[in-house]
């Protein structure tokens, strides 16, 4: 199997963690396809890859970590695609437990992170509520949604690249779309470091960003089983502020009109959004 995967790394200004990382990986995988898929970069992140022989993709200007991802799964060669971060925090002693559970028939296996190894209070936090929503959508328990260390099946994975964000929240939709196809996903538990050089991570874009990352699971997976808790909240709200009215003022009142009536009309994009998902993944089986 080491001979046959493909070791992708996104990266915008990672000299210092490359410089740490490419050696190791190349001493531990001699055989392997190593791509560093440089996103328009500033540092010398393009020639300290150049320096240690690995395949460098340049884009022109900044896209985003999940286009860097997408940019180097269409480029491998390889039937494994493993996917690190360029910062020094995914240690590749780990990478062989991850191949190894993948070769007892799943599709993905990702690198679970554990309490200690989030970078403050608020990611976990954050982390946590994403994990939690994301373990009652499926089903089953996800002990971390959003890891960037994970491995997979090329062929299933590509399935998913149209599917994919360009920016940050790339582990989030692939795990998801994987839970979606039936695909048998595992976690390993893996401690991350401490990133080399400056985070990219911006807590207001972030903060905004975790909002929308909590609709993109809840409408990923199954929509209706988001949206419908969603429409009794308002109806239960309409037909007790109905209740209220009528007994006080025995009137019908336009709050209660507009509160069922929103609750109607979650219903229905909860269950238009179900078709629409059904659609969407129809195709994952070729």
């Amino acid at each position: 199997m080491l001979q046959d995967i493909s070791i992708i790394i996104p990266a915008k200004n990672e000299e210092a963690g490359l410089s740490v990382l490419l050696p190791r990986l190349k001493q531990l995988f001699p055989k392997a396809e190593i791509i560093v898929v440089n996103d328009c970069s500033s540092d010398k992140t393009a020639e300290v890859c150049c320096s240690h022989g690995v395949k460098v993709i340049t884009h022109q200007y900044s896209i985003g970590n999940g286009a860097a991802i997408k940019t180097g799964a269409r480029a491998a060669a390889g039937n494994i695609l493993a996917f690190m971060d360029a910062d020094g925090q995914h240690d590749p002693d780990i990478l062989p437990a991850l191949l190894s559970k993948l070769e007892e028939g799943y599709e993905m296996v990702v690198g679970a992170r554990d309490g200690e190894s989030q970078a403050n209070l608020g990611r976990w936090t954050a982390n946590a509520i994403y994990n939690r929503l994301a373990s009652w959508m499926v089903g089953q328990r996800i002990p971390d949604l959003t890891s960037g260390f994970r491995v997979a099946k090329a062929k299933q994975f590509r399935k998913f690249l149209y599917l994919l964000p360009n920016g940050f929240s790339y582990p989030t939709t692939i795990t998801m779309s994987f839970f979606r196809a039936g695909y048998p996903v595992s976690y390993v538990p893996i401690k991350a470091a401490k990133r080399l050089g400056k985070s990219h991570v911006r807590h207001l874009r972030d903060g905004v960003r975790f909002l929308l990352i909590i609709f993109k699971v809840g409408t990923l997976y199954a929509p209706f089983k988001f949206f419908l808790p969603i429409s009794i909240s308002f109806f239960a709200a309409g037909l007790l502020n109905y209740l209220y009215t009528f007994i006080e003022h025995q009137r019908f009142t336009n709050m209660s009109a507009l509160l069922l009536i929103t609750s109607v009309l979650v219903f229905l994009i909860g269950l238009i959004s179900e078709q629409i998902s059904a659609l969407t993944y129809k195709d994952s089986e070729r």
